[in-house]
């Protein structure tokens, strides 16, 4: 009797722990992207270069993806996400632990999703993802990074709000704050971006403001985590717009951004303009290739087309199994009035023009 009652104690402890568990549905998933190859450039410092590269062709990574069911559609949300440079074992983003993202918050299947943390912008969430570099290399991205869509910059102390899919519509909005006593303007940033994905239709947009950024390490666009190219930013503004078509197994894409820098002293200013069109073509299940050209414009102070180039990208992937990749790009890169510089590399052309070729292997878990 003393075992009967014993056994149906514990099957009743156990229904209960089961019943929790079933009622919280926890999930914490691990995942990663693990990137390494080897890159050449024609001219840097006017000699020829062989590398050793990691994450050409997306930035080497794991992370922690975790939600809770809270009951009612409440779900508890957070991601941790570490980049690291494959071939020597780093820590990317400045020996940032989570230097990628780190967030927690809040979602709801009617109201949207609120999140606290190092987050991505408006023009990386709605415009990033339409970028002919998305499906290439990453060199391929518009020169010098300034529309933040290779991720030069990540923000802090950033609230985040997304709205819920509204027949493929999203809007993502931002504000981060600078922690500064008396300067609350002073290293603060704020944004807000909308996607759209319908059928063979997906468009960005995106509006970016940065406030006297990387006055510090501790506001919303740290010192250690920005540009090096331009000394004496007070402002940074973003906006552009994108998108993709597919028709059959091809994928037509274009883009435009601006971004504006307000210089110290205030008379300073610089303005970089970027157009780009792509073509994207599964030429198998197993093979995809892409061809990208962008057309960047410089004013300075005023001047119009102080500099520019013209960057012509192509990639060809080829996927031994849905999680693995070996790829090779080729990229060309022309300057007027600048030498030429493809961002990513260790260093400019001591001319006009620059070549660089890059294959690799990529897996992702």
């Amino acid at each position: 009797m003393r075992g009967q009652t014993l056994r149906a104690s514990l099957l009743a402890i156990s229904g209960f722990g089961l019943s929790l568990a079933a009622y919280a549905q926890s999930s914490v998933t691990l995942y990663g992207i693990v990137d390494g190859g080897f890159t050449y450039t024609s001219n840097q410092g006017g000699k020829s270069n062989y590398q050793a590269t990691a994450g050409s062709e997306q930035g080497s990574r794991w992370g922690l993806l975790g939600s809770e069911d809270l009951g009612g559609g409440n779900r508890a949300v957070f991601r941790l996400e570490n980049g690291f440079n494959l071939q020597n074992g780093t820590a990317s983003a400045n020996g940032r632990i989570f230097g990628r993202q780190a967030w927690v918050g809040l979602s709801n299947e009617r109201f949207g999703t609120l999140t606290f943390g190092r987050q991505y912008n408006a023009a990386q969430d709605s415009l990033e993802p339409l970028q002919v570099a998305t499906d290439t290399v990453q060199y391929g991205t518009h020169p010098f990074d300034v529309d933040d869509l290779n991720n030069t910059f990540r923000t802090d102390n950033s609230v985040k709000y997304v709205t819920p899919n509204f027949n493929g519509l999203q809007v993502n909005m931002m504000y981060a704050l600078s922690g500064n006593p008396g300067n609350f303007a002073t290293n603060r940033s704020y944004s807000v971006g909308a996607s759209y994905a319908r059928g063979p239709l997906r468009l960005g947009a995106a509006y970016v403001i940065l406030d006297h950024p990387a006055t510090d390490t501790t506001g919303a666009i740290p010192s250690d985590n920005y540009y090096t190219f331009l000394k004496g930013i007070s402002r940074q503004r973003i906006y552009g717009a994108g998108g993709l078509y597919e028709i059959g197994s091809a994928t037509l894409g274009l883009m435009y951004t601006n971004t504006h820098f307000e210089l110290t002293p205030a008379s300073q200013y610089q303005t970089y303009q970027n157009a780009e069109a792509s073509l994207r073509y599964q030429i198998t299940p197993a093979l995809h290739a892409a061809i990208g050209e962008t057309y960047t414009n410089v004013s300075a102070n005023g001047k119009v087309d102080s500099w520019h180039y013209w960057q012509t990208t192509t990639a060809l992937q080829y996927f031994l199994s849905k999680a693995t990749d070996v790829y090779i790009d080729l990229l060309y890169q022309r300057a007027t009035n600048a030498v030429a510089q493809i961002e990513g590399t260790s260093g400019p052309s001591s001319s006009g023009t620059q070549f660089l070729a890059v294959t690799g292997i990529r897996h992702k878990f």
